[in-house]
Formats: C-alpha cells, structure tokens, sequence
C-alpha cells in the first residue's frame, strides 16, 4: 500500500511502543542503522521489557496511518555505579541507588526528518528520567562522524564527555564514538560552567577583600605593591595547580568535538 503524503501540519503525538510495532520497528532499524540488532532486543522492546520505548505517531494521516511508527527512541534504566560514567557522577548517599538512563537507539523515517520529532523524542525520555528523583542524567554514545547528531545533542546542553576510539565495529571497520550526558536532579559533570563561576566570583572576593585591606593600611605598608605575573598562562587561583588546572582542560565537554 502506498503510504499518503505528510500533512503540512503532522499533528505529532507520542506512545509506547506494542507488539503491532515489530515488524515496522525492525524495517526501521534495518533502514537506519548499519548495526544488525538481533530479535531478542526488539522482543524485549514490543513487549514492555526492562527497556523503556517511546513511538512517534502522526494523527493527522489517514486512519490505517495514523497509529504507524514514523519514529521512535528505546532506553535503559540502571545503576549509575555500575555505568561507565559512574566517575562523573557525584554520589549522594541520601538519595539510595542512583540511576541513570542510557538511549539505546534513537531514529526518525525519512520522510518527516528535519520536524524536530527527534528532539521531541529525546525530551520525553528526559521528562521521564527528570521525574525519578534518583536518577542523576540521561546518556547515549554517537558514532563520531554523525555530524548532524552530536549537532542536536550540542543544542540540547548534552555535555561531550569522552571520545571512545574504536567503539563501533561495522563491517570489519573500526570508528569512534562519543559519548554524550545530560546532567539531572542536581547532578553535574566535574569543572561544569557553574563550578568555574563560583570559583572566579570566589576569587573576585578574595581580591576585592585583599584592596579593602590594602587601602585600610597604605599608611603603615607604603611598600606594598600588586604581585603581577609576566605570563599569564602560569598564573594559577589560589585553590588551583598545574595539575588539576590540566584535568579541567580534560572535562571540559566540546574540547572533544
């Protein structure tokens, strides 16, 4: 059957994915990805298994379209201990088990590309995760060459926390990965803006307090003079050294894109 044209107004809704998504689910996948996945994972999706599933529908098609698969996006819900990331989250033993939710894959049809249905799509799993108090962010990995991705993840604050070399094996063919997090429920990367805000206001502080004191006694330190530091680049704050100052140069998300 041919499939109708798209609407110039596509009234985009969102629901689970059923088992009367399977084969549509699979021809997805199999259009999109250059990875095989085996039928236990779409099983595991149609039959509302440990893995999260979110479809999106077009209610504006006709009605034997309407209820079709025209994009979707599945996740994971685990420990964060036990996720490779669990270095950048900052573990609070009064919210119990922390948590994390990984997307698995995340594809929209052809056809209704560039509608922002894939963000939408994201931002479900982020109101989803957000709504768990325990859980501390949301991540995925991206082969590196998929420009238009990270592009997207950039736009929605996901931070780029790490290149994996070698990640992807498709057709015998190695390629890097990033991997990409956002941060929830007051969780936040290692050196995030906010940390570098509060320590520049901080030593604002500690400089404004250092002039108050100076003028308060110019009369009986008349040989004081402002320290100045020839090269800029080895003039380090005060709670900083030429170590960590390297890592913060490390964590920084976009250092690696």
């Amino acid at each position: 059957m041919e499939e109708p044209r798209i609407s110039t107004r596509p009234s985009i809704c969102f629901r689970p994915i059923n088992p009367s998504d399977l084969e549509r689910l699979e021809q997805i996948h199999r259009d999109i990805f250059p990875i095989r996945y085996e039928s236990e994972f779409f099983q595991n999706v149609v039959n509302g298994g440990d893995i999260l599933s979110w479809a999106a529908v077009d209610r504006s098609r006709p009605d034997c379209f309407s209820d079709e698969l025209i994009g979707f996006v599945t996740a994971k819900m685990g420990l964060a201990k036990e996720t490779e990331i669990s270095d950048l989250i900052r573990y609070d033993s009064c919210k119990g088990e922390e948590t994390l939710v990984y997307i698995l894959t995340l594809g929209v049809v052809e056809s209704y590309r560039k509608r922002g249905i894939a963000k939408l799509l994201i931002k479900e799993v982020i109101k989803y995760a957000s709504s768990i108090p325990v859980c501390r962010g949301v991540y995925l990995h991206v082969i590196a060459h998929n420009s238009p991705a990270i592009r997207l993840y950039k736009r929605m604050s996901f931070r780029c926390v790490r290149r994996l070399h070698g990640f992807y094996i498709i057709n015998g063919q190695h390629f890097d990965s990033f991997l990409f997090v956002y941060f929830i429920n007051g969780s936040r990367s290692p050196c995030s803006p906010f940390d570098l805000v509060v320590l520049v206001l901080n030593y604002m502080r500690s400089g404004i307090k250092s002039v108050a004191s100076k003028i308060t006694m110019k009369h009986e330190e008349k040989g004081l003079k402002w320290l100045k530091c020839k090269d800029m680049t080895r003039c380090l704050l005060p709670t900083q050294n030429k170590r960590n100052l390297a890592s913060e140069r490390v964590s920084s998300g976009y250092d690696y894109v």
